[in-house]
């Protein structure tokens, strides 16, 4: 065993914890298929949410950390619940009165709304697909409609009407005593009017493979279980779908917890083994909601991609996988900083503690360096002062700040500069809030002016301040380019105006020059803005001249 390996199995990762459960499975022998499978499912009833991203990234990371303790083959699958009916109409669509008289008909059969697609969820499909692969992802993409049609699921659906009375047992239970008098585990397709049809066998005839039952209009109809005439209620779907594909590992949401034991035993009344599940909890909107493919609230795929980068969402997806997020905008800074801290992080680790850093499995284990000179947070700052309105007015500064920056050199950066702007544009200048300081804080603030424009003067201020904590020793000559030192600064001045807790301090230098009531170190956003600049920020910020 190698040490990659030897290390993988004793990692605590998450991805790694899963891997091992789905190669115990195969640890007497191989899969008769030839492949191990791991499989996502999607509803397309609304347009692709990052809850759904999310299922097919952490999966992912599980299938790599797979292949690093197996010599298996594996593949993903993921499987669109096209073939459902559509309950409702969503609310984030143009014209969604058009598809009203398409109610219960399955969502390939309904018109594209945006006009650019045969249905849609053929629309849905490929926007799911698009994102999947600007992420490049490594999937195989399977229609529940064309499974149903083409035949590949008839072996299953005639092992259901022979294993009706069994399978009807478990459903049964899972269900209020009104709801029971009318359940099927088989919904007919009208060949009129093509409306999925929610009403009670009158016989399901396992030998001939047909189903007969009234229609809503009283019409007796038999029609065969096969060739995409008949589907499966959603949950008997799901364990027949594990079954049919022979799938070895499926995540889903907590709200899918529940009906696992369904699940299972639908596919082991089927002839098959279980898969390996695992539940995450869900996301949440700023309010403490879930998320909603329809009604289309908390952060879209496209909008997190508007403000940062593809690697920062994925760190965030690999986070606590089974701790409820809340995911709104404001998650977006913390996250993209968090991630580059742990590239940077990553560069001097040992192997193990690799194995446990969330880029590890963010990159599939080929991690790039960062070069990010300057955090996204601070580049924040950077154009709430500056004004900018694209990011080559961030870039004067930054190469200031590090003269050896460029955009060719530091691709990262520059594309955070274009995201810092849009962010600041969009959702922190519409709520910046600026006050006057109290007097403790306007004399603080002109004693700061005055020790950024008197190197000497500053000096003085930090022995002051040491002298005053008991740290009687000179300060060396201060360098007023270095973010060290403008902190020093700042801090001594906060300690020398009485600011017992200098977050009150920080506080209100943020509030007072930003309209904002945090930020990074200020010492390292002068040494990014300019010392001069920043006098003259200050200055205006004391005429109340920044609101």
């Amino acid at each position: 065993m190698s040490a990659l390996r030897d290390a993988a199995m004793n990692s605590k990762a998450w991805p790694f914890v899963e891997a091992r459960r789905v190669l115990k499975r195969y640890e007497k022998q191989p899969p008769k298929k030839g492949f191990v499978l791991f499989e996502t499912g999607y509803g397309p009833s609304g347009l692709p949410h990052i809850g759904t991203f999310g299922e097919v990234a952490r999966t992912s990371m599980i299938r790599h950390a797979f292949s690093v303790i197996s010599d298996l083959p594996s593949k993903l699958v993921c499987f669109s619940d096209d073939l459902d009916g559509m309950r409702k109409v969503p609310g984030n669509v143009p014209n969604p009165e058009a598809l009203a008289e398409h109610l219960q008909k399955p969502l390939t059969s309904v018109p594209d709304p945006f006009e650019k697609f045969d249905s849609f969820g053929a629309h849905n499909n490929a926007m799911l697909r698009r994102f999947l692969d600007t992420f490049g992802f490594e999937y195989e993409f399977i229609s529940a409609t064309e499974f149903y049609a083409s035949g590949q699921f008839d072996e299953i659906l005639l092992r259901a009407a022979e294993k009706y009375d069994e399978i009807m047992a478990v459903m049964l239970k899972s269900l209020r005593e009104e709801r029971r008098k009318t359940y099927s585990i088989f919904l007919p397709i009208h060949p009129e009017t093509g409306r999925v049809m929610y009403v009670p066998m009158k016989e399901v005839n396992a030998k001939e493979g047909t189903i007969t039952f009234d229609t809503e209009e009283g019409e007796e109809m038999t029609l065969p279980v096969t060739g995409g005439n008949v589907k499966l209620q959603w949950k008997p779907d799901f364990g027949a779908r594990w079954a049919a594909l022979g799938v070895d590992f499926e995540m889903y949401g907590k709200d899918h917890s529940t009906n696992t034991p369904i699940y299972d035993s639908i596919c082991r009344i089927l002839g098959e083994r279980a898969p390996e599940h695992f539940t995450y909890e869900l996301f949440l909107d700023e309010n403490g909601q879930k998320i909603s493919k329809s009604s289309g609230n908390g952060v879209s795929i496209d909008e997190w991609l508007t403000y940062a980068s593809t690697e920062s969402l994925g760190y965030f997806m690999y986070l606590k996988p089974q701790t409820a997020k809340r995911m709104h905008f404001d998650v977006i800074p913390k996250a993209v900083d968090e991630y580059h801290q742990q590239l940077r992080a990553y560069e001097g680790q040992d192997e193990a503690a690799r194995l446990n850093n969330p880029v590890y499995h963010i990159h599939g284990g080929d991690v790039p360096k960062s070069d990010m000179v300057v955090p996204f947070s601070m580049l924040l700052n950077l154009a709430s002062v500056a004004a900018s309105e694209d990011k080559e007015g961030l870039w004067g500064f930054i190469k200031r700040y590090a003269p050896e920056a460029s955009a060719e050199a530091n691709p990262q950066l520059d594309a955070a500069a274009g995201y810092a702007v849009r962010y600041f544009n969009d959702f922190v200048k519409p709520t910046r809030v600026f006050r006057a300081p109290t007097d403790q804080e306007r004399a603080a603030l002109e004693d700061l002016v005055a020790a950024l424009k008197d190197a000497e003067l500053a000096r003085g201020m930090i022995e002051a301040k040491n002298k005053a904590m008991g740290k009687d020793e000179p300060v060396a000559a201060l360098d007023m380019a270095d973010g060290e030192d403008l902190q020093s600064i700042v801090f001594a001045v906060g300690k020398n105006h009485g600011f017992e807790n200098l977050r009150d301090w920080f506080a209100a230098i943020y509030e007072v020059l930003m309209g904002a009531s945090q930020g990074p170190r200020f010492g390292s956003f002068i040494a990014l803005y300019g010392v001069d600049e920043t006098i003259v920020l200050i200055e205006q910020g004391l005429k109340g001249e920044l609101g």
